[in-house]
Order: structure tokens, then sequence, then C-alpha cells
């Protein structure tokens, strides 16, 4: 595993979860939308998140413990510089997955369009 994809899986969900309320609350959008995309996308209710940051759970536990939604391939594009669907570490890979899908909420895409519906 490389250095960047190591350090992405020991990275608590807890402290990037309020960079992600942050963004997205700069642009007008609400902690609620955040819950919906993380829901579509890892199939957490708001009370498992809660639990998750509470425990300060890693990025590899975090996605270990998901359901991952099937759709979340259709989320495609370039986040930090790096394709994700060219991706090779499955959950370097998915933590991108969040990070374009708090993106989009952020720039004001229409929810269904984020939710790959």
């Amino acid at each position: 595993m490389k250095d960047q994809d190591q350090r992405i899986a020991n990275m608590s969900f807890a402290s990037v979860y309020p960079h992600y309320v942050t963004k997205v609350e700069k642009k007008g959008r609400t902690k609620e939308e955040l819950h919906q995309v993380i829901t579509w996308l890892t199939g957490y209710s708001s009370p498992d998140l809660e639990r998750l940051i509470q425990e300060k759970v890693t990025f590899e536990r975090f996605f270990g413990e998901a359901n991952l939604n099937p759709n979340a391939s259709l989320i495609t594009g370039v986040i930090c510089g790096y394709r994700i669907e060219d991706i090779q570490n499955q959950l370097t890979q998915q933590v991108r997955y969040l990070d374009k899908l708090v993106d989009e909420l952020a720039k004001g895409r229409k929810m269904e369009k984020i939710l790959r519906s």
C-alpha cells in the first residue's frame, strides 16, 4: 500500500467530517443534505454517523463496515488531481467517492444528480 493510501486508511472520519459540514454550509447546503449524500453512499443512518464520529473510526473501518451503494461506480471525474475511476486502491477510491459527492453538493448540484438516480 502506498504511503498516501495508508495515510487515508488511518485517518479518522471524525477529523474530516467537520470540514465536509463547513464546506457544504458555506455554499448554502445543509448538514441534513450532507447526511443524505453520505447515507446514499454508505448505507449509514444519521445515528450511525454520530456513533462512528464519537468512536473516531478510521476511514478503513468506516468503509469496511459500510454497505456501499451499488451505483457508487457511477461517481467519476477528477478529485484532488486524481481521476476517481483510475484509482487502484479500493479504500482510497471510496474516500474519493465521498469527497466528490461533498464537492458536488457544495457546488449546488441537484440532489438527484448527486445520488446518481
